[in-house]
């Protein structure tokens, strides 16, 4: 039987965590040593998620799928533990690995009561967007075991409680199937619930690794055969999951690994799957996939497959020419996630309902939706307010009048950056034009930047119906090869000038956190001292040499770029880079690291 785990909650929970998760939720400083890291990284992501900390309303999936090798491995080995916890009052919880709540195994009356009333049951997902942080959540999203404690959790019901969990990985593909969770109660936590989370994880995985098919295991030993013969690419496709190696993860970026996985599936399903083909990358590298299936129980239990890349200083230097793909007069773009936004705005538009434009500065929300009233009604005027020029009261002024008087379409930017006061009167203007006697239909469109909980823009956005958040760059990177020959021929219109495929694939690896705005002035700075010939890496700035999602301050952009410069002065030599810099070597190598720099090549 294993150890009583009831002994006091642990030090991390008391009165100073408290207060600063206080803190947290009403925005106020945090002192970092109050929190842990992974603790205080969850409760920004559940605020980014806009979780609601003060009420927990989970939506139900009445009878969720049980009949699933996870389920079927899992339930016998969770059985097994519920018997010899010898009643303990640690409720097991098992879920699909997105969040959503499989099986509980009773604890006592007390804990499942309140484990109802917080909606921790069969048929509710515990995902970190949903929920907030908390040990199921938390796991699942960070890719391994959490203990969450007491405050620690974002949600105040869940505060009285201590949960572990451990994500569940298929022991043959490493596909994330399923978490296990044990929770009590706090004043019970012991830091050796989490190590029997993990015990009851590594026995499930063994469990599935031995009802695994003589297929499954084929694949995985022709996989590792690949691997250790190449130094190169080698993936393994089945049905149930994708195995990469790690050179494949640190040479391709996701889009490229999404294009090189979708070709191998169609090749693998076709009649000759041995044939090499070849895929050319929008970065411009050239691939070439060597297919090979591998049969098992009699049927195909998938392939491995492995991909050399021609080096771009071994082939004829071409130039990367997209065909600029237009949806809308004025604007490129084909990723799922632009087009979706372009195609809910323009909805909208012909609906008449008035329409806040929600997305991250320069994302491109004006251009949108002047390209959706040239298109929908080109003749009819635009007006553009920006509420950032707000300084007087003859902004306002000029608001009503456009409210009460105009036709056509009115667009007001920047309505987040209004103050309370302006916000009010703003709203008292818009519920005025819905009942004006105008001359002309008036469509009106707010953007912003991001949402805000105050009363007063909850107020004003009340006039508007629907709300379209349209994606950041970095969420449709697959792009970035359309818009800048796009941007570049309104430039330069004499087309003299194009990008290299060296410098696409770097500007393809960008983070861009101004999104398509950035871009714009990127190309924008490059054109001013190169007018003719191929853009290549040397001549983009260091800001387009990183691929770190978060924006920097000003004081690290500056370290950023002479980091990335003094790599350049030295061929990407970091020892020598360092010794420029007056920063060791270890200094170097972990700002690398956390600016996401992309060191060139000698």
């Amino acid at each position: 039987m294993p150890p009583a785990l009831t002994r006091p909650g642990d030090p991390i929970d008391g009165e100073p965590l408290a207060k600063a998760r206080e803190r947290f939720l009403t925005a106020e400083p945090v002192d970092p040593r109050q929190v842990r890291d992974a603790i205080l990284a969850s409760w920004w992501r559940s605020r980014d998620w806009k979780v609601a900390a003060d009420h927990i309303d989970l939506t139900y999936l009445r009878d969720p799928d049980l009949d699933t090798p996870l389920s079927r491995s899992a339930m016998p080995v969770l059985t097994h533990l519920r018997e010899h916890l010898d009643g303990q009052p640690i409720s097991i919880i098992l879920t699909d690995p997105a969040g959503l709540v499989l099986a509980r195994l009773a604890a006592d009356r007390d804990l499942d009561a309140h484990l109802d009333r917080v909606q921790l049951a069969p048929g509710f997902s515990y995902a970190e967007e949903l929920v907030g942080t908390n040990g199921i959540g938390t796991a699942l999203e960070g890719g391994g075991p959490m203990q969450v404690f007491g405050h620690e959790h974002y949600a105040e019901h869940l505060e009285d409680l201590a949960c572990a969990g451990v994500p569940i990985h298929h022991p043959i593909s490493g596909k994330t199937v399923g978490a296990v969770d044990l929770t009590c109660w706090r004043k019970h936590a012991d830091p050796l619930l989490l190590a029997l989370a993990k015990t009851t994880a590594d026995q499930i995985q063994q469990a599935l690794f031995a009802d695994s098919s003589v297929g499954e295991l084929e694949l995985l030993q022709e996989y590792l055969r690949t691997c250790r013969r190449t130094a190169g690419i080698v993936f393994a496709l089945s049905n149930d999951g994708v195995m990469m190696n790690d050179h494949a993860r640190q040479v391709l970026d996701p889009g490229e690994q999404s294009i090189l996985l979708g070709q191998a599936a169609e090749t693998l399903a076709g009649r000759h799957p041995t044939t090499a083909v070849t895929v050319e990358l929008p970065s411009g590298v050239r691939a070439r996939l060597y297919c090979r299936r591998v049969p098992g129980d009699g049927r195909l239990a998938g392939g491995v497959v492995h991909v050399k890349l021609t080096e771009l200083a071994n082939r004829q230097r071409t130039e990367i020419v997209t065909p600029a793909r237009t949806f809308l007069p004025g604007l490129v773009g084909s990723g799922a996630l632009w087009l979706r936004g372009c195609h809910q705005v323009e909805a909208i538009h012909a609906s008449g309902e008035w329409l806040a434009l929600e997305g991250e500065r320069g994302a491109g929300k004006l251009a949108l939706l002047r390209a959706v009233h040239q298109r929908r009604t080109p003749a009819a005027r635009f007006s553009v307010l920006d509420a950032a020029e707000a300084a007087g009261q003859s902004w306002l002024d000029g608001a009503r009048q456009e409210l009460l008087d105009g036709v056509g379409s009115l667009v007001i930017r920047h309505v987040d950056r209004l103050g309370a006061g302006r916000l009010r009167a703003l709203s008292k203007a818009l519920r005025a034009a819905t009942a004006a006697d105008r001359p002309g239909p008036l469509w009106v469109a707010v953007t912003l930047s991001r949402r805000h909980d105050g009363e007063e823009l909850s107020e004003l956005l009340r006039y508007f119906p629907s709300t379209v958040e349209l994606p950041p760059l970095r969420h449709h990177v697959e792009d970035v090869p359309a818009l800048v020959p796009f941007f570049l021929a309104k430039l330069m219109p004499d087309g003299r000038l194009s990008c290299s495929p060296e410098a696409m694939q770097l500007l393809v690896r960008s983070s861009w956190p101004g999104n398509t705005e950035q871009l714009w002035q990127v190309l924008r700075r490059i054109v001013q001292y190169r007018r003719t010939g191929s853009i290549q890496p040397n001549d983009l700035p260091p800001e387009c040499r990183t691929v770190s999602r978060r924006v920097l301050s000003p004081l690290e952009s500056m370290e950023r770029d002479a980091i990335v410069q003094s790599l350049l002065d030295t061929d990407g030599n970091k020892i020598k880079a360092a010794r420029s810099l007056g920063m060791s070597r270890a200094t170097i190598y972990r700002k690398i690291h956390e600016y996401g720099i992309v060191p060139p090549t000698a």
